[in-house]
């Protein structure tokens, strides 16, 4: 053991990283790599332990794909994640297991793709294909249908614009409660703007709990009036962003909505 303890020490915290990725949880991650360390300490020439290197390395990842596949019952479904709150996490879950792990092992573990296919033992042209469409996949599910609650047609549009320009749709804009149930219904937003004071003295607070029931919608106050979702105790309800609002406020506040850990949906 003592003879490979340096090139253990040097793997070990990044087969944690892929591990706890490949698994979705800490302990089922550590728990592998504890078994990866084991079997590849048992043959260490095997797994290329006595030549360090990336060829070491790329060893150690095929062992812990190979452990995962073989021990559904310690490390969850048969070569499956376990559910996550963490929507890119999320996202991956839904690609093909292949996908998924040539995204994490070159996004993730920053290898190239030709290693990568080393390491699923995949033809390289077939990778290349797979890992593409991995790509847009996930940058697909990352795209959210916003609903801008505005009564200022201008602000309305401008919210839009920047909506738009970041990759986003806009699914629509209300300038009431009304109109805004009307749009959550019809058109099934995942994130909502909301102004917090309605020219037709509706409440975009007394808006955010209804969409909060009716579907937990993501939700961002775009308001000159916070001191009322402080005295209304609302702040649990969304992110805020101070009008006069500037681009780089708005986008910082989706950006922060988008990778925001959800909930779980219980089976």
């Amino acid at each position: 053991m003592l003879v490979y303890e340096c090139e253990l020490f040097e793997v070990v915290p990044i087969l944690r990283r892929y591990a706890r990725a490949l698994t979705g949880a800490t302990d089922r991650g550590d728990a592998l790599v504890t078994r990866c360390v084991e079997a590849a300490v048992m043959a260490p020439s095997r797994f290329g332990l006595d030549r360090g290197g990336d060829g070491s390395r790329l060893s150690m990842y095929a062992l812990l794909n190979l452990l995962f596949d073989r021990s559904p019952e310690e490390f969850g479904p048969p070569g499956r994640p376990l559910p996550s709150p963490h929507p890119i996490e999320r996202a991956l879950a839904e690609l093909p297991e292949a996908e998924r792990r040539l995204y994490l092992l070159t996004a993730l573990e920053g290898l190239s793709i030709r290693q990568a296919a080393k390491v699923l033992q995949l033809p390289a042209g077939e990778s290349i294909d797979r890992l593409k469409a991995a790509r847009a996949r996930v940058r697909a599910a990352m795209v959210q249908r916003v609903m801008v609650v505005e009564d200022n047609a201008l602000l309305a549009m401008e919210l839009g614009e920047l909506v738009a320009d970041m990759g986003h749709v806009v699914c629509g804009t209300a300038g009431n409660e009304t109109e805004a149930l009307a749009l959550l219904k019809a058109e099934k937003p995942t994130l909502a703007l909301l102004d917090v004071r309605l020219a037709d003295g509706g409440s975009g607070i007394e808006i955010a709990r209804r969409l909060k029931r009716v579907r937990d919608l993501r939700t961002i106050f775009v308001t000159a009036f916070d001191d009322d979702i402080r005295a209304l105790d609302a702040r649990h309800l969304g992110q805020i962003v101070r009008k006069p609002f500037t681009n780089a406020g708005i986008q910082a506040a989706i950006s922060r909505a988008i990778f925001m850990p959800q909930p779980v949906a219980l089976a």
